[in-house]
């Protein structure tokens, strides 16, 4: 057993990556069993096209023209990369400085390739108009359908099936204010089946009809997933992140993804289970950019590229989410991109502003607006409340940090326990149980969009919704319709017998969401955590809102309030509380700080929150970050065991390069190639012999002096093709990696094969001496995959991305073994 040329990617079939993913059903680790899939479609490595002059980044020439030069034809898949392999970032960037060379070239020489030169140029702004519009489409398909199948669970409209509740009734004669939701047009299922609207009859059908539909629903969505797409699961975010760092994950943003993506993610949401659209939605987003990428050929050829359209890709979803584009690429610079350069930066709010213009030009909500829970808010805050705002962003760092634990506790036990062979069960039985506990309740019963809307909203004359229930003062008792009016909307009045029972009813739903979202995220349906986070802390908001606003109205005379908040004013906006914890709790959970502030400053449409959303964010994250340094996706990233360098952390030992680097002291030689004393069928032997992804190039095994390093699957591919294409070249050919002619090239032997071209002559190497440290940042900021250690010029060893990880993880005291990929 030799030592390794490269780290061992433990995964060399894809048959053992499938069996194993079928026992780990945590959030995001799939069953990989139709990974390929989508790998003749979606992803065209081996097209001979598109390996056409690979190497043209690739110092080095045959001398002479009797070898085979393997590049000048261009050999198909050389230069590609395998599955569940990191791409090689420096490599990429040199492929496309010397496109662009070459296109500065040809471009003095006619006006056809000065034409073209500019195409070439406005090819990306172009990828990005395309990406926008696909995207915002979808988006406005997505959220019509899931609004119309969840009200399809209550009722059914007579003029048209196809119309939601509220599109029905819009344009009856017979709705009033009070109940404007009720029109004959509509009919409950009660209705429809027995004949009556209400009552314990009315209510049972009603009960059964709509467990009945949230069943069929999750059924529908776990089983196509399952089926078809296996990918198509959980937010997708994590996987983004870690394909954005340079890691292949094939097919995973193919076709048939974005399709069962889309359908399920509807069938999902509508189901009722405590899970939203704007994770998967970022999923939806770069699948369309992938998909978009090959219309165009220097982004199908350059994996670098592409990973700077997906930056944008991720920004679009997040834009078309939560109508907030200008968030969606502070998103992607904040959470999700690893190379962000600042031409991406003008690209991605261009896509995402054509995004946010598509789906505001479907309006999928009827109302002009881009989501469901926009909401306006017309009283200024006070100083004073600053003391409430830290509360809620100390509860949503709390919430946070427990609900990471707890649903990594829970995936990590769905993961070694015979749960995990259940998939389809797991989702049914949770959305019976979430439909069964969810429908006694008003404020669980309606989707998270439509709760967090009405806990945003600030009461008017015409509210009658039980939170809106207030006592007007001075006038006996009487409700809503005498009200005294401030100029900033309605004064603070006493709470209702309709408050009160809100009040309770929040309380049961702040427990039940808390609780069913731990065990739901991480099932084998799409599901996103924005929406189910921010319910959270809208309805810890909303409840500590009432709470301020009843304090005002009755202590108005306390120090607190005094000389800001006197009677029959308007002093306390019980919505703009209910926002803020939906941030708070929304930053616990992912740690997102300045675009989550800019995202919900879009939502609300006024600059004069930002300080209380910037009080609760950082709040927020400061506790989350005092309980734990990871948010919800670095943890799920390493829960899969994804080979992600967090840029975000540090890394703080005094170790040094010959501490990581393999072979150890007691390990056999590394296994190298010389640069001409080798033959085929001793390559050939090392590779069947070992499953390392490359292998250094020495001058012999005596010096050791270090030539460059050459991909296994590169030189695979070539060999292949030389006995293809080439006579002579036999197992007894001599293998070079030389430029020089060999004075008597055959020597009554078979030909040689020179391989230099497909050889990486500038390798980066660092001395067995140099710190970790520096090592990690030389890691995280060129991108590599490996990293060649020296003495002298001597080769000593090999430091690859996985070592680095799991050195990390051996130092933070976890298992260094759950790394799982190279």
């Amino acid at each position: 057993m030799k030592a390794p040329g490269m780290a061992q990617p433990e995964r060399v079939e894809n048959g053992s990556f499938c069996k194993q993913g079928s026992d780990s059903l945590d959030d995001e680790l799939v069953d990989l069993v139709s990974a390929e899939q989508d790998l003749a479609e979606d992803v065209p490595y081996l097209d001979q096209e598109h390996t056409a002059g690979y190497s043209n980044g690739f110092r080095g020439q045959v001398a002479s023209d009797g070898l085979l030069d393997l590049l000048d034809e261009g050999v198909p898949g050389v230069g590609t990369y395998e599955d569940f392999n990191t791409i090689d970032w420096v490599r990429e960037k040199s492929k496309d400085r010397d496109r662009h060379r070459e296109i500065n070239r040809q471009k003095k020489q006619s006006d056809l390739a000065l034409l073209l030169s500019l195409i070439d140029a406005f090819s990306g702004w172009l990828l990005m108009l395309l990406i926008g519009l696909l995207s915002g489409a979808l988006a406005g398909g997505i959220d019509i359908a899931a609004h119309w199948l969840t009200d399809l669970k209550e009722g059914f409209c007579m003029k048209g099936f196809w119309f939601t509740h509220e599109h029905c009734c819009w344009k009856s004669n017979e709705t009033t204010f009070q109940s404007r939701n009720k029109c004959p047009q509509w009919k409950s299922w009660a209705e429809l089946m027995v004949g009556v609207p209400e009552g314990a009859s009315a209510y049972v059908v009603n009960y059964l009809m709509y467990v009945s539909w949230a069943l069929i629903f999750s059924y529908l969505a776990v089983i196509l997933v399952r089926a078809f797409a296996p990918y198509a699961c959980g937010s997708g975010i994590p996987e983004i992140k870690t394909i954005l760092s340079g890691f292949i994950i094939r097919g995973y943003l193919g076709k048939w993804t974005l399709l069962i993506k889309t359908i399920t993610l509807v069938l999902a949401v509508s189901s009722g289970l405590s899970l939203g659209k704007e994770g998967p939605l970022v999923h939806v987003a770069c699948c369309c950019g992938n998909i978009l990428c090959h219309l165009f050929q220097k982004y199908r050829k350059n994996e670098a590229k592409r990973r700077e359209v997906l930056s944008a890709a991720s920004a679009v979803g997040v834009s078309v989410a939560f109508g907030a584009p200008i968030g969606g690429v502070l998103f992607s610079l904040e959470e999700v991109s690893y190379y962000f350069p600042l031409k991406t930066l003008w690209r991605s709010f261009f896509a995402a502003l054509v995004a946010a213009f598509t789906l505001r030009s479907i309006n999928p909500f009827g109302n002009s607006r881009l989501v469901l829970f926009y909401v306006e808010f017309h009283t200024p805050w006070h100083f004073l409340e600053l003391f409430p705002f830290v509360l809620l962003g100390i509860f949503g760092g709390l919430w946070g940090a427990l609900f990471i634990r707890a649903n990594i506790a829970w995936c990590r036990r769905r993961k070694t326990t015979r749960l995990g062979h259940y998939p389809v069960l797991e989702v049914v039985v949770v959305a019976l149980a979430t439909a069964v506990l969810a429908f006694p309740n008003e404020y669980t019963r309606m989707s998270s969009s439509e709760l967090i809307s009405e806990l945003f909203n600030d009461c008017s004359l015409l509210d009658s919704s039980k939170l809106c229930d207030y006592i007007s003062p001075g006038k006996g008792g009487e409700r809503a319709a005498n009200f005294s009016v401030t100029t900033n909307g309605l004064a603070d009045r006493a709470a209702g017998p309709g408050v009160y029972t809100a009040l309770w009813q929040l309380v049961l739903a702040l427990v039940f969401k808390m609780f069913i979202t731990v065990v739901t995220f991480g099932m084998k349906v799409p599901s996103g955590l924005f929406i189910p986070s921010m319910a959270v802390g809208a309805i810890a908001g909303r409840l500590l809102g009432i709470g301020m606003e009843q304090l005002a109205y009755y202590h108005h005379e306390w120090p607190m309030f005094k000389g800001w908040c006197s009677l029959g004013a308007k002093c306390i906006t019980p919505g703009l509380y209910a926002m803020l914890g939906a941030a708070a709790c929304l930053g616990g959970v992912t740690r997102m700080t300045v675009s989550l502030v800019v995202i919900m400053f879009e939502l609300t449409g006024g600059l004069e929150y930002i300080v209380p959303l910037m009080a609760a964010t950082m709040t927020s994250k400061w506790v989350a970050d005092a309980l734990g340094r990871e948010g919800i996706y670095e943890a799920h990233i390493r829960l899969n065991g994804y080979p992600f360098l967090e840029p975000k952390e540090e890394f703080e030992q005094k170790t040094l390069a010959m501490d990581v680097m393999r072979p150890r002291r007691n390990d056999p030689p590394l296994s190298v190639l010389t640069q001409d004393g080798m033959t085929v069928e001793e390559v050939e032997g090392m590779i069947s012999d070992t499953s390392y992804s490359g292998f250094p190039v020495v001058v012999s095994h005596q010096s050791q002096r270090l030539v460059g390093f050459v991909l296994r699957r590169d030189l695979v591919i070539s060999i292949d093709n030389a006995r293809c294409c080439q006579d002579g070249i036999v197992g007894a050919s001599r293998v070079l990696f030389t430029d020089h002619t060999p004075s008597h090239p055959y020597q009554g032997g078979p030909p040689p094969l020179n391989l230099r071209p497909i050889l990486d002559l500038s390798p980066l190497a660092i001395t067995d001496h140099t710190p970790m440290e520096i090592t990690v940042d030389i890691f995280r900021k060129l991108g590599l995959r490996q990293c060649l250690v020296t003495q002298n010029g001597r080769l000593l060893g090999i430091i690859t991305k996985k070592d680095i990880l799991k050195h990390m993880a051996q130092m933070a005291n976890r298992d260094p073994d759950s790394i799982l990929f190279n």
